[in-house]
């Protein structure tokens, strides 16, 4: 048995290799999803940063209005809210943007980890076929012994045969 070796060996080691290389796929993909990730995160903060710094100008405008300030005042506050307003606008889009980048990220993550399974599989079902083989070769071999069994047994027979017609 053991000077039988299995025949689909080359193949074995090509899906062992596929299979690393998969898992090294998928370990890529996370890093890259936790980087986009990180990326959301710093996005969303100077997004919450813009929001923040329009309530307390829109806040100061209210207090300005109620105050009684003069028109020139308020219209530059005016004007300044609408330039955080488009600051806003443009992070928002930002994030949107990012956002679509992290699905991105997950999907390929998602893929990445439906091929190691299928990578996965092959290996499982090349070892199942491997034992079923070795097995089999056991019950040849098996077989061979048994028939090498019976011609030492049946020469031995034929020369006792022999041996007692002699006496």
């Amino acid at each position: 048995m053991d000077s039988i070796n299995y025949p689909l060996e080359d193949l074995v080691r090509i899906k062992q290799k596929r299979f690393e290389q998969a898992i090294d796929l998928v370990e890529k993909k996370k890093a890259l999803l936790k980087r986009e990730q990180d990326i959301l995160k710093k996005i969303e903060d100077e997004r919450n940063q813009v929001f923040k710094h329009k309530e307390d100008k829109l806040k100061q405008l209210r207090d300005a209005l109620d105050a009684g300030e003069r028109t020139d005042k308020i219209r530059q506050k005016k004007d300044y809210l609408d330039v955080v307003k488009e600051r806003l606008l443009e992070k928002e889009k930002k994030v949107k943007d990012q956002l679509k980048n992290v699905k991105e990220a997950e999907d390929e993550l998602e893929k990445a980890r439906e091929n190691l399974r299928e990578k996965q599989k092959d290996i499982e079902k090349l070892n199942i076929h491997r034992k079923e083989w070795e097995k089999e070769m056991k019950y040849f071999e098996a077989q061979k012994e048994q028939i090498l069994q019976d011609e030492i047994g049946s020469v031995k027979y034929i020369l006792k045969r022999k041996e007692k017609k002699r006496k």
